[in-house]
């Protein structure tokens, strides 16, 4: 969605958008609008008891009809408690609120007027930016696939157009340069979640090459690798996993080159992108399998962060790589007891097929430390249920062999509220994995820990570069709206991983 931004001011048949503190004082241009209005507005907040004594959590509001000798139609006035302390996740979700709001009222033409909204924590500026992004994150939906013809004789169906939405400031100027980080995280995460969130017979691996491959017209470079190439190179691991699929598998390489010394090792993100996943040969139980078409998530982060980093033209150096197959039941699918041999060198005994995320990433990962030298890597993947069953959907798991890009990843996370906790890595659990026949297996010998000893599992197509894993199985789908998200795909990762890059290595 876009937003317009202009300096204070008031326009005829459209609605406004203003604040007052937990004791119903107007705050910034809502004081002018009571000036103009003779303390029309002031008299009804006064008046109104229930309203004063309210005391919600977040915001609560109330509607002024027709206020008197303004030119705006209607007033929406949101009561903030405590909006000083508020922090950036606090903005975003007052934002994702108003905007909830406004839709369900099916408004239009709205003017935001947001000064003096203010926190001891967050600039100004950035308060309104982080609200903006907020408001943009709940606008999403997806309906591409619905009869939009079935309601076109129902004359009293209100429109359901997202609100015009304009912010009047007097500092639109700085807002307005802001917006250009807005848009980027906004479309990122759009990207993300409709990638995730298209059926599978439509979003195949060739199909989020494409996706990966577009972002070339905002100046990433793309390279596709499919299954003739990674053969030649010996990604059996990956290759694996595909088998059984009338899909062709492929390798998505999306390179932003965006510090001023193009020479600089990359920042490097890699992700698991499997468009469906039926557990192969090990099949899994009907109940829940529609869910599987979520088990790219992790490629949807990564693309969708890398139109993010290269929107707003991050001065980074990136490297974004996505392993993109299709876990099928076919002739020549892969066995339990099949060895591979991976893109290291290492081979694997396969004990189930339903463990496939970890085969994909392990060559992915290798190719890329051995490609691009990167300073790091994060990889993303919707890895293991053993997660969902630790953190639910509160958190997603962190492994790493860096307390550095640990502890970075989790400031940011908290700074975003997609929270992180981390788990142990341990020879012991190591050791978990050892196979009699081939150098790993693709699960434990036991049936504990198993988020970690797939995590144990990645870290050995890992050397010494600094590494951290992110298990998102249970923060990639929600079952219900949360004010920046509605139902579906949440893009959890793409917002956390912008403020990592933006907060420790841009332009370092």
């Amino acid at each position: 969605m876009d937003i317009q931004f202009n300096s204070l001011k008031q326009e005829k048949d459209h609605i406004g958008v203003i604040f007052c503190d937990q004791n119903c004082r107007l705050i910034g241009f809502g004081k002018k609008l009571d000036q103009l209005s003779k303390k029309h507005i002031s008299k009804i907040l006064s008046e109104d008891e229930s309203f004063k004594l309210r005391n919600s959590k977040n915001f609560d509001y109330i509607t002024i009809h027709q206020p008197e000798n303004i030119k705006l139609s209607k007033l929406y006035i949101f009561k903030l408690k405590k909006f000083k302390d508020y922090k950036i996740r606090d903005f975003q979700i007052l934002g994702g609120h108003i905007f909830s709001l406004l839709s369900f009222y099916k408004e239009n033409k709205v003017i935001l007027y947001p000064d003096g909204v203010v926190s001891s924590k967050v600039s100004f500026v950035n308060s309104i930016t982080e609200l903006m992004t907020g408001f943009s994150l709940a606008s999403y939906k997806f309906d591409k696939y619905k009869n939009k013809n079935a309601n076109k004789n129902n004359k009293n169906k209100k429109s359901n157009k997202s609100p015009k939405f304009k912010v009047s400031s007097s500092s639109h100027t700085r807002l307005e340069k802001n917006y250009i980080n807005v848009k980027a995280i906004s479309e990122g995460v759009t990207l993300t979640r409709n990638l995730v969130t298209e059926p599978p017979n439509v979003m195949t691996p060739p199909e989020i090459a494409k996706n990966a491959a577009s972002l070339e017209d905002y100046g990433v470079k793309v390279t596709i690798l499919g299954e003739k190439e990674m053969t030649k190179l010996g990604m059996g691991s990956l290759l694996s996993v595909g088998r059984g699929s009338e899909h062709e598998s492929k390798l998505a390489i999306m390179e932003w080159k965006g510090h001023k010394n193009k020479k600089k090792k990359p920042v490097a993100f890699i992700g698991k992108g499997v468009s469906f996943d039926t557990g192969g040969v090990s099949l899994k139980p009907s109940g829940g399998m529609e869910e599987m078409k979520y088990d790219m998530g992790g490629s949807g982060v990564v693309v969708g962060l890398m139109k993010t980093l290269a929107m707003r033209k991050a001065k980074v150096n990136a490297i974004g790589v996505v392993g993109l197959v299709e876990n099928h039941i076919g002739n020549m699918a892969t066995r339990p007891s099949d060895v591979i041999k991976s893109y290291s060198g290492q081979t694997i005994e396969v004990l189930n097929t339903d463990a496939e995320g970890r085969l994909v990433l392990a060559d992915a990962l290798y190719y890329t430390q051995e490609q691009y030298k990167p300073e790091f890597m994060v990889n993303l993947a919707t890895l293991t249920g053993a997660i969902v069953i630790a953190l639910g959907n509160e958190y997603a798991g962190l492994f790493s062999n860096n307390d550095k890009l640990s502890k970075q990843l989790e400031d940011a996370g908290k700074i975003e509220d997609e929270k992180l906790w981390r788990f142990p890595l341990h020879e012991n659990f190591d050791k978990m994995i050892n196979s009699p026949i081939a150098d790993m297996q693709n699960i434990s010998y036991g049936r504990g820990a198993g988020s970690i000893t797939a995590a144990q599992f990645l870290q050995r197509f890992v050397n010494k570069v600094p590494w951290a894993h992110l298990d998102i199985a249970g923060t990639t789908w929600t079952k219900q709206t949360l004010p920046t998200s509605p139902k579906g795909a949440t893009a959890f990762g793409v917002k956390l991983l912008n403020r990592f890059v933006n907060k420790y290595y841009e332009g370092k």
